[in-house]
């Protein structure tokens, strides 16, 4: 007759080898798998795709040079010749549209850039250590929220000067408190788990628990931001363009080309048209990519 406890000591021995021999799944492949499962973020990132690689390609794909003026030109409708037509300088839109993806792809990503840098480690800083310094940070988080982001932007420009890298740093700038207040938040929630009480109990510098215990497990948050802060900076940037204070002319800058064809509404509707499908496809691709990274990551879609 066979030992009730000795059949499940070799239950619990088999069972240990069998999570021993099968590798967990990591919450980054679990997020990939449940991505790939989710037809609008497919979508968003075969369209981004695209476009980054029409970025990537344009001296390839395009036929003209998207800075130079041909006044014979001007005002074409799209035809066989010149797909999306010409503005009023004789310059074919359809390369000026894929020129352009670069800039609002490097708009998009540098301020973002930009934004994370001054948000995380803001955050960062404000949600670990606490106290006055903590309320200092989120204080000038506060004041910085109570000015509307294009507005903040503007008085960056009216003070560094209207260029294209100065509408990356206003851009940037103006995005990062919500990336600090978000950091914040989830900083204060891991910093209350045993493994960062554990560390500190056993000497670890507060840098190094902030660095390899801390911000790993912060990062899926501030990746659905930041990707969600792509579109964002990229219609902030055309807005600024639009108004003269970002790219300047003949730059290839959607914005701009908006700004260029605001007076020939009626008798070139293309001049208008094309870019700004451009920025609505540009901004769905990635919001729908976003929105998958948010589903994704969510820890309550775990099993």
């Amino acid at each position: 007759m066979s030992n009730p406890r000795m059949s499940l000591r070799a239950l619990d021995s088999a069972s240990l080898d069998k999570s021993e021999v099968e590798p967990a799944h990591s919450l980054w492949m679990d997020a990939l798998r449940r991505l790939v499962r989710n037809p609008g973020a497919v979508a968003g990132a075969v369209l981004l795709t695209l476009l980054i690689l029409a970025a990537i390609l344009a001296p390839y794909i395009t036929r003209y040079d998207p800075v130079k003026m041909v006044p014979s030109e001007r005002l074409k409708p799209p035809s066989a010749q010149y797909w999306l037509g010409t503005d009023p300088f004789g310059r074919d839109i359809y390369t000026r549209i894929v020129y352009g993806s670069r800039i609002s792809l490097r708009m998009g990503i540098i301020s973002v850039a930009i934004a994370s840098l001054l948000g995380v480690t803001g955050g960062l800083i404000a949600g670990y250590v606490g106290g006055r310094l903590d309320t200092l940070i989120m204080r000038l988080v506060d004041i910085t929220l109570a000015f509307p982001g294009i507005l903040l932007a503007l008085v960056i420009i009216a003070v560094l000067g209207p260029s294209l890298f100065n509408a990356m740093i206003a851009v940037g700038i103006s995005a990062s408190p919500t990336y600090a207040r978000v950091t914040r938040g989830m900083v204060l929630k891991t910093k209350a788990e045993v493994y960062i009480e554990s560390a500190v109990a056993i000497g670890c510098r507060p840098l190094r628990i902030i660095l390899r215990h801390i911000l790993p497990n912060i990062l899926g948050p501030i990746v659905v931001v930041a990707t969600l802060g792509v579109a964002g900076a990229i219609i902030s940037g055309a807005a600024l363009s639009f108004l003269g204070l970002g790219a300047t002319p003949p730059t290839p800058e959607w914005g701009l080309m908006l700004s260029d064809g605001r007076n020939y509404l009626r008798a070139a509707w293309w001049i208008t048209t094309f870019p700004g499908v451009a920025i609505v496809i540009t901004v769905l691709s990635i919001n729908l990519l976003g929105d998958g990274l948010r589903d994704a990551l969510d820890p309550h879609m775990q099993r």
